[in-house]
C-alpha cells in the first residue's frame, strides 16, 4: 500500500508498504481521505524523535475488516464510516482505571497514531481498537470529516470548564488550529474572543464569529485577555501569549513543536497566571458540533491531492501560509452540505 512514512526523522514514499493486520478488537479501516497536521511536520522536525511508521491521525475512513477473535458486537462497525480518537490507552494501570479524560489521554502506556507505538493515517489503510471509533452521520462530507480530530482539540477548551461568562479571550495564531478553535469559542455564550494573527485572509474565515487582530509584533497589543489560548505553533508563543494575558489570567497551551520554549518564568510569577496544557478532545463533540451548526470546512482546505502524488501533498503542506492539505486516497461522492 501506499503511505507516508517517517523512520530515523527521514521521510519516503513508499508504494509498498505491508497491509497492517489487526490485532483483536481492532478494526482494518481503508482510509478516504486524511489531513497533514502541523504535529506531523515537527515529527520530522524531532519531535517523538523516535518513531517509526506511517505519519497522521486525522483521516476519515471505512471499516473493512476485524481482528480475529473479536467481540461479535464489533461486526457492527463493518462498512461504516468512522472517524477514531488517536490515543490508545492500556486499560489496565491505575490511570486507565480512573476512566474519563485522564484515561483517554494520558495513559503512561498508550500508544497515538501516527505519533508514539502505532503507524498512522497517511496511507491505505490503518488500524486502531473498535472502541475508538466513532460514526460520521451522512450529512458531514469526508472533506468536512478529517477535520473531526483537531476541531476535537479545539473542544477541548469547553471540555475543561476553564471559560466564564464575561470572559476576555484571545486566540493567539491564524493557522490551522487557531481558526478552528475561533470556530469553536466563537460560538460559546457570553464571553467576548479575538483572534490575533498576522494574516488578514485566513481571519476573515472567522470575522463573523470573532473580533480580528492584525499584528506584526504581539508587543502592539495592548489588550490583557482574561483567558489567552497559545495556537501559534511556535516555541516563541508561550511567552507572548503570557504577555497578552492580565494579572491572574490563564494561559492555555496548545503548541506541540520540537524546538525548546524559552520559559517566561518572572512573567507567570509577578502576573500569577495559571498554566494550562490542552491536547486530544473530545470527538462526539466535536462531531454533534458540526452536524449542530451544519459546517462544511471546506474553505480551510488548502489542497487536495491524489495518494499518487502524496509527495507533493508533503511539499504543499509545508509551504507557508497553507491550511489544510488533505491526501485523498479513495475518492467518494461526497454528501454536500
Amino acid at each position: 500500500m501506499k503511505g507516508l512514512f517517517l523512520s530515523d526523522g527521514i521521510v519516503s514514499f513508499p508504494s509498498a508498504l505491508p497491509l497492517p493486520v489487526p490485532d483483536k478488537d481492532e478494526a482494518l479501516i481503508k482510509v478516504h481521505r486524511s489531513g497533514i497536521c502541523g504535529t506531523d511536520i515537527n515529527m520530522v522536525r524531532g519531535y517523538k524523535h523516535e518513531f517509526r511508521g506511517c505519519l497522521g491521525h486525522e483521516f476519515v475512513g471505512t471499516v473493512v475488516g476485524l481482528g480475529e477473535k473479536s467481540e461479535p458486537s464489533s461486526h457492527e462497525w463493518l462498512h461504516k464510516r468512522v472517524v477514531g480518537e488517536i490515543n490508545i490507552p492500556c486499560y489496565a494501570c491505575a490511570i486507565c482505571q480512573q476512566q474519563g479524560i485522564i484515561r483517554r489521554n494520558h495513559c503512561p502506556q498508550r500508544k497515538c497514531l501516527g505519533i508514539l507505538n502505532k503507524s498512522g493515517a497517511h496511507a491505505e489503510f490503518l488500524c486502531l481498537p473498535v472502541r475508538n471509533l466513532f460514526h460520521v452521520p451522512p450529512t458531514i462530507s469526508d472533506r468536512t470529516a478529517v477535520f473531526v480530530e483537531p476541531l476535537a482539540a479545539a473542544c477541548r477548551i469547553v471540555e475543561a470548564a476553564i471559560l466564564r461568562a464575561g470572559q476576555r479571550v484571545a486566540i493567539l495564531g491564524d493557522g490551522k488550529l487557531g481558526l478552528l478553535v475561533a470556530e469553536v469559542l466563537g460560538r460559546y455564550p457570553d464571553i467576548t474572543v479575538t483572534l490575533i494573527g498576522k494574516h488578514p485572509s485566513k481571519m476573515q474565515l472567522v470575522q463573523h464569529l470573532v473580533r480580528t487582530t492584525v499584528a506584526a509584533d504581539v508587543a502592539d497589543v495592548t489588550d490583557a485577555f482574561d483567558v489567552v489560548v497559545e495556537a501559534t505553533g511556535s516555541a516563541e508563543g508561550f511567552t507572548s501569549a503570557c504577555n497578552l494575558t492580565r494579572p491572574l489570567g490563564t494561559v492555555i497551551l496548545k503548541t506541540t513543536c520540537a524546538a525548546s520554549s524559552p520559559f517566561p518564568a518572572s512573567l507567570l510569577v509577578v502576573k500569577e497566571l495559571n498554566v494550562i496544557g490542552s491536547r486530544c478532545g473530545p470527538f462526539q463533540a466535536a462531531i454533534d458540533f458540526l452536524v449542530k451548526h451544519q459546517l462544511s470546512m471546506d474553505k480551510y482546505i488548502t489542497a487536495e491531492i491524489h495518494a499518487d502524488r502524496i509527495s507533493d501533498a508533503w511539499e504543499q503542506a509545508q509551504v507557508p501560509g497553507s491550511l489544510k492539505v488533505q491526501i485523498v486516497f479513495e475518492s467518494t461522492v461526497d454528501s454536500a452540505m
